[in-house]
């Protein structure tokens, strides 16, 4: 079916140069796409492609706002400076352009004047003809491409379905790239209130108990009852002590990126600085011949087991640790055990329970926790038989997790 204003080539000779001119801007669209993931850069590069495939003597590329109701300019070519000032902004349902998105279809016309009235230039008095085509995804409208003529002449239907071909690989693209920063903006959000659970885990509290001490030691010190001062004091120097100790260790962590070769390579690197920091030797035992893991699986499953690690060295006592990974199953586990004094909650020993309620907002088991959950996974803390503990996290192999 042919689009409106549209008529097939009378001849052999321009379809074949028209198929041509198709591979050649598709092959052009298709660099342009696995270079560029600016939206914004993407659609005005593209516009040059349409250009001059079309030998346009003008163009311009506008997408829908947020509200729905008008279409921002984003780039153009040959356009008239006075012309490019007033187009900004357009409302949805302007002329031509505003047609054409409406009806999701190619729109193609000879009359210029609602144009040229709007802007208030005679630019458009010296053109011919407007295209425009619509640029959409699954039936979404998202802009449109307009291309201006500066003769009166007919688009072959070949060209008008290229066209159509074209915008809607593009807007594939430009859906991609809005849900790819949409993502990122998730993924950036959800780490800032991790990071603000982890501050309060690890400095808040002991803050808290700081400031407690400190009025403690006032009272003591205006009671002169010297050795309860001292001794106030003295618990306020080894909070302080404890609060730096963990500041360096988050500064470490939040500097110490996933490792863009991968999980494995990353555990590995981590085995390899562990013993330098900690005085605490770390084995390393891979049991999984192939991960299969998303890159996002994988920097949760990294940052569990740096926060494990972590607390193996703040707290533990440990001599030795192991860093353990298998799949087993269908089911991955990741452990990490020590030799250490095992779990305390609040001066209770755990006992081999793997949710003990005071460890709900301890030892940072709440960040493993809200990370394992992204992967439709679970933490679990047993003290060992022998001494030290274990922390683990199971999640399935086929998660559902975020990609």
């Amino acid at each position: 079916m042919n689009e409106p204003g549209m008529r097939p080539s009378q001849t052999r000779g321009p379809a074949r140069e028209t198929d041509l001119q198709a591979l050649r801007a598709l092959s052009e669209l298709t660099a342009v796409l696995a270079e560029e993931h600016d939206p914004e850069k993407l659609l005005e590069r593209s516009l040059g492609t349409m250009v001059r495939l079309a030998g346009a003597q003008a163009g311009a590329v506008r997408v829908v706002t947020s509200d729905g109701a008008h279409l921002r300019l984003i780039a153009s070519q040959e356009l008239a400076p006075e012309v490019v000032a007033q187009e900004q902004l357009v409302p949805l349902d302007c002329g031509i352009c505003g047609a054409a998105v409406s009806d999701d279809a190619v729109r193609q016309s000879f009359e210029l004047q609602h144009c040229a009235a709007r802007t208030g230039s005679g630019y458009f008095d010296r053109l011919g003809t407007a295209v425009v085509i619509p640029l959409r995804h699954m039936g979404k409208v998202l802009g449109a491409y307009t291309l201006f003529f500066d003769d009166k002449r007919e688009t072959p239907e070949e060209l008008g379905l290229l066209f159509r071909s074209i915008s809607e690989h593009l807007g594939m693209a430009l859906e991609n790239t809005r849900l790819l920063r949409e993502n990122m903006r998730m993924t950036l959000m959800n780490e800032r209130q991790l990071i603000a659970n982890e501050v309060h885990d690890s400095l808040a509290q002991t803050m808290a108990y700081m400031k407690i001490r400190l009025a403690m030691m006032q009272e003591a010190l205006e009671a002169s009852e010297q050795p309860r001062a001292l001794k106030h004091a003295g618990e306020v120097q080894q909070a302080l002590d404890g609060a730096y100790g963990d500041l360096r260790e988050l500064l470490s962590q939040f500097r110490n990126r996933m490792d863009p070769l991968g999980l494995v390579h990353a555990l590995q690197e981590l085995q390899t600085k562990y013993y330098d920091r900690t005085g605490i030797a770390l084995a390393f035992d891979n049991r999984t011949i192939d991960l299969g893991l998303s890159v996002e699986e994988e920097s949760q499953v990294f940052h569990i087991m740096q926060e494990a690690l972590a607390n193996v060295a703040r707290h533990s006592g440990a001599k030795h640790a192991r860093l353990t990974m298998e799949l087993v199953g269908g089911e991955y586990r990741f452990a990490v055990e020590d030799d250490g004094l095992g779990f305390f909650a609040f001066g209770q020993r755990l006992g081999g329970a793997e949710h003990h309620p005071h460890l709900r907002h301890h030892l940072g088991v709440n960040i493993m926790r809200e990370r394992a959950q992204r992967l439709n996974g679970t933490i679990e803390i047993v003290n060992l038989p022998q001494g030290g503990a274990r922390v683990s996290l199971v999640f399935p192999a086929q998660s559902g997790g975020p990609a």
